[in-house]
C-alpha cells in the first residue's frame, strides 16, 4: 500500500513516484535544448597532458650526475679543510688552482691544428693536453694491434682443444709478467723509446683479450654449432652470422680491460724512459717539485682512462646490436 499511495512527482520522463524521482535528481539532466555533443564534452574528462620527452631525459640525466657532484663538492671541501694548514705536505685544491693556474688554463698549449691535422710541438713548452695526446697516439698503435692480434688467437684457442691446450699454459705465465718487467728487453729489441713503448702497451693489452675471447668461443651454445651445420655455413659465415654475435660481450669485456692496462702501461713506461708524453709530464714535474702540476696531470690521466673506457664500452654495444 505503501508504494501505491506514494506521491506522483512530474518530471521529464512523465509522472513517477517521489522515490524514483529522488534517485534521478542525483543523476545529471541534459537541457532539452542543449546539443548531444556539448553534453559529452561536459561529461569527458579531459586527459592530462603527457610530460615532453626532453624533460623526462633531464631528470634521468639529473638523476645520474648530481650524485657524483654532489660527492665531489664534499669530497674537495674536506680536501680543502685537512690541507689548509701551513704544515700540511698535500696541497689543497685552492693552492692546486693558484699554482697550476697556467696548466690548468692553457692545456693545449704546443698544440696546432690546420689542413695537415694535428701537430703537437717535439720541444719546449707542451701543455699537459699536448702530452696526453701523445700517449694516446702510441696507445691506439700498442692497443689496435693487441685486439687484432689476441681476438684472432682467441678465436683459434676457443675453437680448437689442441691449440688451446697447447699455448694456454704459456699465456697464463706471460699474463703474470708486469709491465715495467718487459721494458727492458723491448729497449733491447727497437733500441728506440718510441716503438718499445708501442710494444709494451701491446704485451699487456693482449692478454685479457685473448683470454676473454676465447671463453666467449668456448661458451657459444651447441644449438648454435648445430644451426650452422645445417645451413652449412662457411668459415666466414658462420664467424659473422654466429660467432661474432655470440662472443660480443666477452670479447668487449677483455677489449674494455684491455684498454685500461694499455693505458696504465704507457704512464709507467714515460716515466721511465722520458721523452714526451704524460707519463714524462708527471716526472719532470715531479723531478721539478711541482707537485700541483702532478695533481693536475693525475686529474687527466684519471678523465682519459675513463673516456677511454666509456668509448669502448659504447663501441661494444653497437656491435651486439648491429
Amino acid at each position: 500500500m505503501s508504494n501505491s499511495s506514494a506521491e506522483l512527482i512530474e518530471t521529464d520522463a512523465g509522472l513517477v513516484p517521489q522515490t524514483v524521482a529522488a534517485r534521478k535528481s542525483a543523476e545529471i539532466i541534459r537541457h532539452p535544448s542543449a546539443p548531444v555533443e556539448e553534453t559529452k564534452a561536459a561529461m569527458t574528462v579531459t586527459p592530462a597532458k603527457p610530460r615532453p620527452a626532453w624533460l623526462d631525459r633531464l631528470g634521468a640525466f639529473a638523476a645520474a650526475v648530481l650524485p657524483t657532484l654532489l660527492l665531489l663538492v664534499v669530497l674537495l671541501a674536506f680536501w680543502e679543510i685537512a690541507c689548509s694548514g701551513e704544515d700540511a705536505t698535500l696541497p689543497s685544491p685552492s693552492r692546486i688552482w693558484t699554482e697550476s693556474h697556467e696548466v690548468i688554463v692553457h692545456p693545449f698549449k704546443g698544440v696546432t691544428v690546420d689542413g695537415g691535422g694535428l701537430h703537437i710541438q717535439d720541444s719546449g713548452d707542451v701543455g699537459v693536453a699536448g702530452h696526453i695526446l701523445t700517449s694516446l697516439g702510441r696507445v691506439a698503435y700498442g692497443y689496435g694491434l693487441s685486439a687484432i692480434i689476441g681476438i684472432a688467437l682467441g678465436v683459434l684457442i676457443g675453437q680448437s682443444r689442441t691449440a688451446y691446450r697447447a699455448l694456454d699454459p704459456f699465456f697464463q705465465v706471460l699474463r703474470t709478467i708486469p709491465p715495467l718487467a718487459w721494458l727492458p728487453i723491448s729497449l733491447a729489441i727497437f733500441q728506440q723509446a718510441g716503438p718499445s713503448a708501442i710494444f709494451l702497451i701491446f704485451i699487456t693489452a693482449i692478454w685479457p683479450v685473448i683470454l676473454n675471447t676465447a671463453t666467449g668461443v668456448q661458451n657459444i651454445p651447441q644449438t648454435y654449432r648445430n644451426v650452422a651445420k645445417v645451413l652449412a655455413l662457411n668459415p666466414f659465415e658462420y664467424f659473422v652470422k654466429i660467432m661474432l654475435p655470440a662472443t660480443v660481450p666477452y670479447m668487449f669485456t677483455g677489449l674494455r680491460i684491455g684498454v685500461g692496462m694499455s693505458w696504465l702501461a704507457i704512464v709507467a713506461a714515460e716515466m721511465v724512459q722520458g721523452g714526451t708524453g704524460i707519463g714524462f709530464f708527471i716526472w719532470d714535474s715531479y723531478n721539478s717539485s711541482l707537485i700541483t702540476d702532478t695533481i693536475v696531470a693525475l686529474v687527466w690521466i684519471g678523465l682519459t682512462g675513463f673516456a677511454l673506457d666509456r668509448l669502448v664500452a659504447f663501441i661494444g654495444r653497437r656491435v651486439a646490436r648491429g
